[in-house]
């Protein structure tokens, strides 16, 4: 590896956390630091820049899930997740077509890539970006690179669609400790249940009245990025449509992760106002949950940036806070928008077709997944029962 500076990039040294110090250093001392190892997310941009970002970590060793992963298999994964270091203050080579940034990972490991995009670079399509290591951080190390991809669309699509994750899209209970527990524990992605007829909804809202699928979507959720394996697989398993994650800081502690997606949602609000601003000439339609601060959220995105939402639709998943959600329903007809409060996908997908925002003929098919969802959970079938009778 022409391009690795010896000797050994010292870590610990590196990191303001006592605890996660001493851990790098007793590692560093003992040779235990594990392979080092890129991991790419999905980057987006517009017509004049292109945001890239990754992490640098040891390999967590995890493997692709399948359905048949007994419970001790699916416990080692997720601790695997939280228990393995990321690697702080390494450089790492970003190449983006002919350009090249060279940046260096912050204490989480974490880094951030920005291009300009250039007038020959299409877009409503996804860009292959490539990612090399360029120190040194165990003995004998091997060329260590990674192949992430961004997508980029010109700011002028039909609207771009932010949604919430957990009890969003993936079934989560994350208002219950010990539910949600019992899933990040015991299940994983091939066995996680998404929500009836999010894939076909998504994709219809991706596609749009003019049937391009080039209206993105972006993945904004309190989950920390070391579930972001987890959330990939799980969107191929139920073919949800292809998106942009933006997660919450990285834990590197085993002890934190049963607080996931617990905590202030304020990165949150910072990631959806960042968007609004990056693609300052796009629409957007906001879908979340009454779990956790999901409207409160997204009506202060609309108090920053008026006009600028063209609906938000929210699971109701919560009974006790159905006076509540009524009242919020008030303060959001001022600004012109309808917060739709929804049982179910295929109610949102009802209204989205009344306002335009997707084709009628998709209906049918919105309807069909979600029907054979329900089936496949008998705690809603109750609620297949009522719309069958619509």
């Amino acid at each position: 590896m022409n391009a690795l500076k010896k000797p050994l990039k010292k870590l610990a040294r590196r990191v303001t956390n006592p605890f996660r110090a001493i851990k790098l250093w007793i590692k560093e001392q003992t040779g235990w630091l594990g392979v080092p190892q890129i991991i790419p997310y999905r980057g987006y941009g517009n017509n004049r820049e292109v945001v890239v970002m990754g992490t640098v970590t040891e390999d967590k060793g995890l493997s692709l899930p399948e359905h048949d992963d007994s419970i001790w298999e699916n416990m080692l994964a997720m601790f695997k997740r939280y228990i393995s270091d990321e690697i702080p203050g390494v450089r790492v080579s970003v190449k983006f077509y002919e350009q090249e940034k060279i940046v260096e990972t912050d204490e989480d490991g974490f880094f951030v890539a920005r291009f300009r995009t250039g007038e020959q670079i299409k877009a409503c399509m996804w860009h292959d970006v490539h990612f090399m290591l360029l120190d040194e951080i165990i003995p004998d190390q091997e060329t260590v690179e990674a192949t992430g991809e961004v997508f980029i669309i010109t700011g002028l699509e039909e609207h771009a669609l932010i949604s919430d994750i957990d009890d969003t899209i993936l079934v989560s209970h994350s208002t219950s400790f010990l539910k949600k527990m019992r899933l990040m524990l015991l299940k994983n992605a091939a066995t996680r249940i998404p929500f009836e007829g999010v894939a076909s909804f998504y994709e219809a809202l991706q596609t749009g009245r003019d049937q391009i699928a080039c209206n993105p979507i972006f993945f904004i959720s309190s989950s920390e990025w070391n579930l972001y394996d987890l959330l990939l697989d799980f969107c191929k398993f139920n073919h949800i449509p292809k998106g942009v994650f933006l997660l919450k800081q990285l834990k590197s502690n085993i002890f934190q992760f049963w607080k996931s997606g617990g905590g202030s949602h304020a990165h949150k609000l910072r990631k959806i106002n960042g968007l609004m601003q990056f693609y300052h000439l796009l629409d957007f339609i906001l879908i979340g949950d009454s779990g956790q601060k999901d409207p409160e959220i997204y009506l202060r995105t609309i108090r920053t940036f008026p006009g600028r939402v063209k609906a938000v639709y929210i699971r109701d998943i919560r009974k006790k806070k159905r006076k509540y959600l009524m009242d919020l329903t008030e303060k959001y007809k001022k600004y012109g928008i309808e917060l739709v409060i929804v049982k179910n996908t295929y109610e949102a997908s009802l209204h989205a077709v009344e306002k335009g925002y997707l084709r009628p003929e998709y209906i049918s098919e919105i309807k069909k997944e979600y029907e054979l969802d329900v089936k496949k959970s008998p705690a809603l079938k109750n609620v297949l029962d009522k719309i069958s009778t619509e």
